[in-house]
């Protein structure tokens, strides 16, 4: 136990679990103090079901490097009766004021890796593992990266056939420059070759130049642009090697914004009205010979309507003839600027038909797209409403609708409830609260249950005691696992406990940090 801020070489303190996929789980973290810049723990852990799995993590910080490197190995589990490991290497190294190189690399032994051994709340449910490596510069007009991305699926759950294209080599480039008083050229642009076992391989590059011009004032904004995207490919397939797109793009974005002062009770406040209009013309092209290496249909939102493309991802080009109608008012108060209200409302009206969509999806003839509204209203420092609305004039059904309701009380006191549906997808009602009982005692817990599915998701039940000296945590949680996109009629339960003692060190299943992500307002 160092007595001053010093550190020492030795153990830490032990982490003890036990579950019904490891038995008794004990881990011994020895620290190897091995420099003021790197040093090392080495991890031993004993599950009485698998065996003993070796461990530990380097951590490093240079004058122009940083990172950790991790990693855990089982020789010949157990229960599988396979070697079973992870590795993680995660750095940052600056070449330069304006190059640097940016790595993360994951790698596991299985599909089956985390569940079995990821003993936190958060570790188990890990899916897909990406791995990156990128050179990268910036300037005063422009950015510059060069490297590749690989994903390996770490759930079982997950067809193989699902896992995304290795991207190796992508090359992006953007800049932007003032060339004539206002007015902006730019481009964006990137190249990169799609490979991926038993799939079509190619590669793609994808070009955008632009000239903007935007005027920006406290009353009002234009922003007009104007740009030419082409695309080409190269594909590893018998006929239609080299397709290409070209289409030009030009849409305005424009908006005012009205101020006045009110008087509410004893409070002053100024209210904004803040009408926009965002046009957005794209010719039509054919791109059913087109490949779909990256590209989805991004889910629709506010942000939605005031976007060139409706797909993330550079396989397809939406054709656009729209014009989008939004309205925002806030109201902020004056005294401390804090936003009151936030009340937005929108929609697209298309004056073509939606003929680009992804493969087995019919084309389109809507006049307009879902009416997207949001309110976010803080009536005070303890209630908070939140709500969102997608209703859609073509189906005369709602798409989404989410309502979330905070009430904070006493010193640090909440309870949430919300409301999740999503047409097609899910509908789901969730409460969490921290409850203070004593200044020193609290309980905690979150219950969600699925509508759609009629039963219960996930739970968890706490209760923390805090004083000046030690803090201890206990929790039990009880959820419901998913395999091939359907709700598994098995469950997991597990219990975690974690004490703090302060200004020494903590042993436990990091339930704060898990509380702190589940439970709104939780300190």
């Amino acid at each position: 136990f160092p007595l001053d801020d010093r550190r020492l070489s030795g153990f830490l303190y032990p982490e003890i679990g036990y579950s019904n996929r490891r038995g008794v789980d004990i881990t011994i973290p020895y620290y190897l103090n091995l420099a003021p810049n790197y040093d090392a723990t080495i991890d031993t852990r004993l599950m009485t079901h698998r065996g003993v799995m070796l461990g530990g993590e380097f951590r490093y910080l240079f004058d122009n490097s940083r990172g950790t490197f991790e990693g855990t190995w089982l020789p010949n589990d157990r229960e599988s009766d396979i070697d079973r490991g992870f590795v993680h290497w995660d750095n940052e190294t600056r070449l330069g004021s304006n190059w640097g190189v940016s790595v993360e690399i994951n790698h596991v032994s299985d599909d089956l890796y985390f569940q079995d051994f990821g003993r936190g709340l958060n570790t188990s449910s890990i899916s897909l593992l990406p791995s990156r490596v990128y050179l990268q510069g910036r300037g005063s007009w422009w950015n510059a990266s060069i490297g590749g991305d690989d994903y390996q699926i770490s759930d079982p759950s997950i067809s193989q056939n699902n896992e995304p294209y290795r991207r190796l080599p992508r090359a992006l480039f953007s800049a932007e420059h003032d060339v004539l008083g206002d007015l902006h050229a730019g481009v964006d642009a990137e190249y990169v070759d799609f490979t991926k076992d038993n799939a079509l391989d190619g590669r793609r590059l994808d070009l955008f130049p632009y000239l903007s011009l935007p005027i920006e004032t406290a009353a009002y904004f234009v922003r007009p642009q104007i740009g030419y995207r082409y695309t080409s490919y190269n594909i590893d397939r018998a006929s239609d090697r080299t397709p290409t797109r070209g289409v030009p793009i030009f849409d305005l974005d424009a908006g005012l914004v009205f101020e006045r002062e009110i008087k509410l009770g004893d409070g002053e406040y100024t209210q904004t009205l803040e009408p926009r209009l965002y046009y957005l013309r794209v010719p039509y092209r054919d791109q059913s010979n087109l490949p779909l290496f990256d590209t989805q249909l991004v889910p629709f939102s506010f942000g939605q309507l005031f976007r060139t493309n409706a797909f993330v991802g550079a396989d397809r080009q939406i054709n656009a003839n729209n014009l989008t109608l939004a309205l925002t008012s806030r109201l902020l108060e004056n005294a401390s600027g804090d936003e009151i209200v936030s009340a937005s409302i929108g929609q697209i009206r298309y004056f073509d038909d939606q003929l680009v969509q992804l493969p087995n999806r019919p084309t389109t003839d809507f006049s307009g797209s879902a009416y997207v509204a949001g309110v976010d209203l803080h009536l005070n420092s303890r209630w908070r409403v939140s709500l969102d609305q997608q209703w859609n004039p073509n189906t005369h059904q709602t798409d989404l609708s989410a309502v979330q309701l905070q009430h904070r009380f006493g010193d640090d006191g909440a309870i949430n409830v919300s409301y999740r549906f999503r047409r097609g997808y899910l509908e789901q009602a969730d409460i969490s609260a921290l409850v203070p009982i004593t200044p020193s005692w609290r309980l905690v817990g979150r219950n969600t249950y699925s509508l759609l599915d009629s039963r219960t998701l996930e739970r968890f039940f706490g209760v923390e005691h805090d004083t000046c000296c030690v803090t201890w945590r206990a929790l039990t949680r009880h959820w419901i696992r998913s395999v091939a996109g359907q709700l598994d009629t098995q469950s997991d339960s597990a219990l975690y406990f974690e004490v703090e003692f302060k200004g020494i060190g903590a042993t436990g299943q990091q339930a704060e940090n898990f509380l702190r992500r589940s439970v709104l307002g939780y300190q």
